[in-house]
């Protein structure tokens, strides 16, 4: 069972997301468990501050380093293989291979900033930090669920087959290739034959082009740094020639 530990000062935020579909079922198998802390509830004034103007200047607001760390040190499992991550743009862009990463922890603990940024002597309290991606958002909330969500689906039993996980985009280096269901034909649009054929190798190969297809025009950034088999490299380059001949033509 892995251990989320969520620091901060919206609490209710994910009052609804974390009692919905998968989520909810995780917790409810003993899978995961997901425990949010109040970062007020580890100030030590009166009024429950977290917050305060910038030495130097600047508008708004910076989380304070004393509740973060104490909530961090009070949260923190020393029984337990933990780790701690700050959510922040100036992280590591997060990824599939740092979700499986992540799987290997027992507890995970997440602080959320929120306005303009945390004390900057809080980094030296966590153990990493992540940006799910270039955009800003309002605080870490909205963060720390998308890696909930992504690291909870890696663990066995939490989806209700290990194949929904194999073949997804990004697992395999690649995007994933089209699904169809019922019915055959939709509004004159239908069903590739090959799907409906029970050939399984020709599913199997038609799947691999199609992924391959759909990487290269959409994402062919994703090639850097798959390591393609001799059969990949094959169909790829038909692809790209079947492609430039299209573009000859219409030129």
């Amino acid at each position: 069972m892995i251990s989320f530990e969520i620091i901060t000062l919206f609490p209710k935020f994910f009052l609804s997301p974390l009692k919905e579909s998968i989520l909810r079922k995780a917790q409810e198998k003993g899978l995961i468990r997901v425990r949010v802390h109040n970062l007020r509830d580890y100030t030590k004034d009166k009024h429950h501050v977290t917050d305060d103007y910038p030495y130097g200047g600047g508008a708004g607001m910076v989380l304070k380093p004393e509740p973060v760390v104490e909530a961090l040190e009070e949260t923190r499992d020393c029984r337990s293989n933990s780790q701690s991550i700050l959510l922040t743009p100036r992280g590591k862009c997060f990824s599939q291979n740092m979700a499986e990463q992540l799987t290997n922890y027992q507890q995970i603990i997440f602080v959320c900033g929120r306005y303009e940024g945390v004390d900057e002597r809080i980094r030296t309290f966590v153990d990493r930090e992540i940006s799910i991606g270039d955009y800003i958002l309002n605080g870490g909330e909205s963060a720390a669920l998308v890696i909930v969500e992504t690291v909870s689906r890696l663990i066995h039993g939490v989806l209700g087959s290990h194949e929904s996980i194999s073949g997804e985009s990004f697992t395999t280096g690649l995007l994933e290739y089209p699904q169809y269901t019922r019915p055959k034909s939709f509004r004159d649009y239908a069903v590739p034959d090959v799907l409906l054929s029970g050939n399984h190798e020709e599913i199997r190969r038609w799947r691999l082009r199609e992924a391959l297809k759909m990487t290269f025009l959409r994402r062919p950034d994703l090639f850097e740094t798959k390591m393609l088999s001799d059969e990949e490299k094959k169909i790829l380059n038909n692809i790209k020639q079947e492609l430039s001949m299209l573009q000859d033509k219409k030129s």
